[in-house]
């Protein structure tokens, strides 16, 4: 991202660059390839008839992995990367702030939902599993308040749901460039607000 003369007109381009350029890379070992991870969970945001703003953090929430100076996820990680944080940071000076908190906490809303769904842990993929672990497992109780406290931890939360269900091989889902008017309008509206 460093270099690039990044403003409200030309950053849809930007990432709409990067899925081309990045998107047929490997996704944490899924059965999808990153790119196909963003647009499935994109598509499941339609599908349960989210706004906009939702459709678009579905779409983005990985964009961390592309942008994050801490390099990729491999299965042989010990630590975490916090593609969460750098993928906030990313879209934060051209996104509404729901969209840049709903990327920054799909990580916190695995945890938060394998502290309070007891059903949620048993639908996590393998690499979800092992992603976890490093990521600081299931919140603590002082965790869920403090997450609770967030004004977007509900719509964190339902990027996170789509998140996970994103991961099936061979789903039929919109191309990117389906995305770049939507995508535009959103920055657009973010860029002239009162």
């Amino acid at each position: 991202m460093i270099g690039q003369d990044l403003n409200a007109d030309t950053i849809v381009e930007f990432i709409a660059d990067i899925f081309e350029r990045r998107g047929a890379e490997s996704y944490l070992g899924e059965p999808v390839t990153m790119s196909e991870h963003m647009l499935q969970g994109a598509w499941l945001a339609e599908q349960d008839g989210a706004p906009d703003v939702l459709v678009a953090a579905a779409l983005l929430h990985d964009i961390g992995h592309y942008t994050s100076e801490f390099g990729t996820y491999s299965p042989d990680d010990v630590e975490d990367k916090h593609h969460d944080e750098a993928g906030g940071e990313v879209l934060a000076p051209f996104f509404p702030p729901v969209v840049v908190d709903c990327v920054r906490l799909h990580v916190a809303a695995k945890r938060y939902l394998c502290a309070t769904d007891p059903t949620y842990f048993s639908r996590l993929s393998p690499a979800s599993v092992h992603t976890l672990s490093l990521q600081g497992g299931p919140m603590s109780a002082d965790e869920v308040a403090a997450f609770r406290e967030n004004p977007f931890h509900e719509e964190a939360v339902r990027v996170r749901i789509w998140d996970e269900g994103g991961k099936v091989a061979n789903m039929r889902t919109r191309a990117f460039r389906d995305y770049v008017p939507l995508l535009q309008r959103v920055v657009h509206d973010f860029a002239n607000r009162p």
